[in-house]
């Protein structure tokens, strides 16, 4: 395998400026925040991997194809060189397995330095000769036209039902915490091209990390792991309250909508008691890993054009002399499932929601994201989500989760659920316009 990456200009300041590079084709990747990440297209290798074994083997597969590449890559900066993205099933039963794949063609921007990377692999091309674009051509997408969910009010009935159960389940006291999730069944005119999701998510809620791997599209305000250069962080999110007033809104109209709504989550017994969960979830996971590590005794606050979330910033320095050192997708391991998407105690947890939910989440909820050749990357939680159907490309299920807790309101649950499937629901609503 041939990699090759050379500096390129992106002046364009637009958040949408990468994704805007992606063009049309089966295999679009993206990991975009604030106009800077990785989008890429085309496939040069790629390792499906199912059940229990998929992060282990993926890791295996990853570290073994990094070492035999040869790399030319003279900006040395995190996202340049050999890259492949990644996705990955909630649960270790679900047929949706995970899967790494390497792009043939990578733009990456980070501040004022952009790139291109270009990739020689062993995948036959799947993509037409002229999907794959030369630097600095611009493809927009084309609209999927007119999208109608089905059986909303159905769906909205069986997911009051399951919170319901849980929360007589967390009252006889088996367990703490337990997520229930639940998903709504959308269909568009057309089919639904990932770009077009992209740049409105990338447009209405920049401070998020836009994703797309293997038709799983979604922006996610959770970041489960990034490893750089011996540095952990992860961002925890979990306690939320929705807005009232739709996105998108300006930054400064979305801090003063929050306002009302910061004494409801900051006082609330019961999003505080969520949150603490979470975090010691995560600070359990990496304490092995790391020699030291900062968790802040209190929350602050993230306001998103749909919701706010309390959130914790937790970083460690990773531990020298680990054999073999942990490469953030061997770290993003380790933290999965944590306690903001399964609940407390885990594998209690993990039964509960198997039995509740009625659905398979598919890799919602599962770690998304990319890694380089020298094992750092970063990891989100695949959260507000679409995931395309790949038997119908016109279809496709929107995923939320809800952290139940004993003391939980199952309206107030429904409403956070609907506050959290708003971003995709505006997407596609966008196509309606």
């Amino acid at each position: 395998m041939r990699v090759s990456t050379r500096a390129i200009d992106i002046a364009d300041a637009d958040p949408r400026a990468l994704v805007d590079l992606l063009p049309a084709g089966p295999d679009v990747f993206s990991w975009v925040r604030d106009g800077d990440g990785l989008v890429g297209y085309g496939v040069a290798a790629r390792l499906d991997a199912p059940g229990a074994e998929r992060f282990a083997e993926a890791s295996r597969w990853w570290q073994a194809l990094a070492a035999s590449a040869e790399v030319e890559d003279p900006l040395a900066l995190p996202g340049t060189g050999l890259v492949a993205f990644g996705s990955f099933a909630f649960d270790d039963t679900s047929s949706a397995g995970g899967a790494l794949v390497v792009p043939r063609v990578i733009y990456g921007r980070r501040g004022d330095t952009a790139w291109v990377t270009t990739i020689t692999g062993t995948e036959p091309a799947r993509e037409p000769a002229q999907a794959l674009a030369p630097a600095g051509t611009s493809r927009r997408p084309p609209s999927p036209g007119p999208v109608t969910e089905t059986d909303a009010a159905g769906r909205s009935a069986a997911f009051l039902a399951a919170v319901e159960a849980a929360i007589a389940r967390l009252q006889g006291g088996h367990l703490e915490k337990v997520v229930i999730a639940r998903r709504a069944d959308v269909t568009a005119a057309t089919p639904l091209d990932p770009r077009f999701l992209l740049r409105y998510l990338t447009q209405h809620y920049p401070t998020t990390w836009a994703y797309s791997v293997d038709g799983l599209v979604g922006a996610t305000p959770e970041l489960l792991l990034r490893s750089e250069r011996g540095l952990v962080t992860s961002r925890v999110l979990a306690g939320t309250v929705p807005q009232e007033a739709p996105p998108p809104a300006p930054a400064s109209a979305e801090r003063r909508r929050a306002l009302p709504h910061l004494a409801r989550l900051t006082e609330s017994a019961k999003d505080l008691a969520e949150h603490r969960h979470a975090v010691e979830s995560v600070t359990a996971a990496l304490r092995g890993f790391c020699s030291s590590m900062n968790v802040p005794e209190q929350p602050f606050v993230l306001p998103l054009p749909n919701v706010l979330h309390l959130a914790t910033d937790v970083t460690g320095v990773l531990a020298r002399g680990l054999d073999p050192a942990p490469t953030s997708l061997d770290l993003a391991a380790a933290l999965h499932p944590s306690a903001a998407v399964c609940g407390t105690p885990t594998a209690t947890a993990r039964e509960l929601l198997r039995e509740l939910e009625g659905l398979d989440r598919g890799r919602y909820a599962g770690p998304v994201g990319w890694l380089g050749a020298d094992g750092d990357g970063e990891w989100g939680i695949a959260l507000r989500c679409a995931q395309i159907d790949p038997a119908d490309p016109r279809a496709a299920h929107l995923f939320a989760g809800c952290g139940i807790m004993s003391a939980s309101d199952p309206a107030a649950e429904l409403a956070e659920s609907e506050a959290k499937l708003a971003p995709l629901r505006a997407a596609l609503a966008s196509a309606n316009a």
